[in-house]
């Protein structure tokens, strides 16, 4: 049989010595290393926060109007091009003539057969006055018998209405020729605002039918120096925003730039797009410099409030919750259900279930403020934990149901080594940290996670945005 060569055994034995220490690594990780649970912390500091809303949109002009031609014909010329700059009145197009100069030679000539026609029925008008007034006058006499007189008086009055009739004729002739003139005029096309050309839709020697609308040959913005961003805001979010709000926002063309701008407007007008209501907020922008150009789409951020000096917390020590095992040495045992305020609820995020373990969190908080007796080695609740939620509801407190919804539960390192819960009221957010209004001091240390913990069940673990609460191990880290 042959042996095994020396350089296989000691591969063999560097196999097994790799496979042993990667077992007690995995077994110190899990243990905590020393058996000492470490936590991850972070400062409470000051700085300036901002609450924003986020939403996309397409710039657009103030103003821009479709150019159309209200005649029929042959693009005879084309006096401006794309980006061309235009005034008020000025040529921009010309529709063959030959056909509407015709019109208008005809109903020249109409109107003077017209004007002829009023001449004889007057001059027939003057001629059968004049036997009306000869035979009623011989009438009167006894000179001639009545029937003449009456046939006489019956000529004056049909050479009137002839007149009259003449008259009607040469007022449709002549409407007739001002109609073929104004024909004439619309075959010279103009702008109608001073402006710029953004499309051109026709060509010279291309034909023009306007017969049942009117066929577009320009758009013309009045002026790209003001422009506006159509934007679509959720409806969760549309009563934060109020004319004059500030705006921020970016571009493609220029990802590195941030433009600013103002609300104009939020229309109360809402659109539904699969059961998602969303209304309209106008944004105004300043377009000066003319960098921006319509169509682009913008993404755009309303600061909805802000704060300087602020004091904050990131949002991971909202959700933070110590691990079961540390909660059981200082005698913390939350109830299976608790309210639908979670202390350490960032935003609403989570599932049904992990905000009632939060909320059960701060109900035990609430109880351990209220005087209830404490197991052996649980550390009180301190500052702001007191009067809580849940203490509040069992006092009848006078607290607000905004004050309770704002009020969050977080976790600071007592002086023997153990996680001391605090209660403190919460202000404004920017996704990434939290406004803090009371509750904690500037420069204290807050527990936002753990390090080399055990993995909890996913119903003991408060969830929060992207599972980071539901054990997840992030960088050899669990958020909680």
């Amino acid at each position: 049989m042959k042996r095994p060569s020396k350089r296989r055994v000691i591969w063999i034995i560097a196999g097994c010595a790799v496979a042993v220490a990667a077992i007690w690594g995995y077994r110190t990780y899990q243990s905590g290393g020393d058996g000492q649970v470490q936590y991850q912390t972070a400062a409470v500091t000051r700085g300036d926060l901002a609450a924003q809303v986020t939403a996309s949109g397409t710039l657009s002009p103030l103003v821009t109007v479709q150019v159309g031609s209200q005649v029929s014909g042959r693009i005879q010329a084309l006096h401006v091009d794309f980006n061309s700059r235009v005034e008020k009145g000025q040529v921009i197009a010309k529709i063959d003539p030959q056909l509407f100069e015709s019109d208008v030679a005809k109903a020249r000539a109409n109107l003077t057969a017209g004007r002829a026609q009023v001449t004889r029925a007057e001059a027939e008008l003057a001629q059968a006055r004049r036997n009306h007034e000869r035979t009623s006058a011989l009438a009167s006499k006894k000179l001639v018998a009545q029937a003449d007189a009456d046939t006489a008086l019956a000529a004056f009055q049909t050479a009137e209405a002839g007149v009259a009739a003449a008259k009607a004729s040469l007022s449709q002739t002549r409407a007739a020729l001002e109609q073929a003139e104004i024909n004439l005029a619309y075959t010279t096309i103009v702008s109608p605002i001073n402006g710029i050309v953004i499309t051109r839709s026709v060509d010279v020697g291309q034909t023009v039918a306007a017969s049942l609308q009117a066929p577009t040959l320009f758009s013309i913005a009045e002026d790209l120096a003001k422009m506006e961003v159509h934007t679509s805001v959720a409806e969760s979010d549309v009563g934060r925003l109020a004319p004059g709000i500030e705006v921020e926002f970016t571009v493609d063309a220029y990802p590195s730039e941030k433009f600013h701008a103002s609300v104009k407007e939020v229309r109360y007008s809402p659109t539904t797009v699969q059961n998602v209501v969303t209304y309209d907020a106008v944004v105004a922008v300043d377009n000066s410099d003319l960098k921006l150009r319509p169509g682009m789409t913008a993404d755009v951020t309303f600061l909805t409030d802000k704060r300087e000096q602020a004091l904050m917390v990131p949002n991971a020590a909202l959700r933070f919750r110590p691990p079961p095992e540390v909660l059981a040495q200082i005698g913390w045992k939350p109830p299976e259900a608790g309210g639908a305020n979670g202390p350490g609820r960032a935003g609403g995020g989570g599932s049904t279930r992990e905000r009632r373990a939060r909320a059960g969190a701060e109900a035990s908080a609430g109880r351990a403020a209220d005087g209830a007796p404490a197991a052996a080695g649980q550390v009180p609740v301190t500052g702001e934990a007191r009067g809580g939620p849940t203490g509040l509801r069992e006092r009848g407190g006078g607290r607000s149901g905004g004050d309770r919804a704002n009020r969050r539960l977080v976790w600071k390192m007592g002086p023997n080594g153990l996680p001391q819960p605090a209660m403190v009221q919460i202000g404004i957010s920017d996704g990434r940290m939290t406004e803090i209004v009371k509750g904690v001091a500037e420069g204290e240390t807050i527990l936002v996670g753990v390090v080399g913990a055990p993995t909890a069940p996913a119903e003991q673990s408060p969830g929060g945005p992207g599972g980071a609460g539901r054990g997840g191990r992030r960088g050899g880290a669990r958020i909680f």
